[in-house]
């Protein structure tokens, strides 16, 4: 899995540089990490967090976002470790259920 390095969002403003989605990536947590996929193939798609939390024994349901075709774009997060946070290497695997025409940014806020 590749590792996408979050961007600081500063006061004089980002250019954020995107990515090609891979089949699944990892980012690191924080209360303040965001992803944003934008998504430009003729077909929506889903961009799928991989949950890790557990509440009174039961796991939680991964976070599932359906971007639009064509000119989809959104924006996820928190990327909350209390959520999401890997046991092995604290981050977050995210994958994508297509990677045609797809990019994305990690993004710090």
């Amino acid at each position: 899995m590749a590792l996408l390095t979050p961007q600081a969002v500063s006061r004089t403003g980002l250019t954020p540089t995107y990515s090609a989605a891979a089949a699944s990536t990892t980012v690191p947590c924080g209360e303040r990490i965001w992803l944003h996929v934008k998504n430009t193939n003729g077909s929506s798609m889903t961009v799928t967090l991989t949950s890790t939390a557990v509440t009174l024994g039961q796991a939680t349901v991964d976070v599932v976002v359906t971007v639009p075709a064509t000119t989809g774009d959104k924006m996820i997060g928190p990327i909350a470790p209390g959520l999401f946070a890997g046991a092995v290497d604290g981050a977050c695997a995210i994958t994508y259920s297509s990677t045609t025409s797809v990019t994305v940014a990690a993004l710090r806020i």
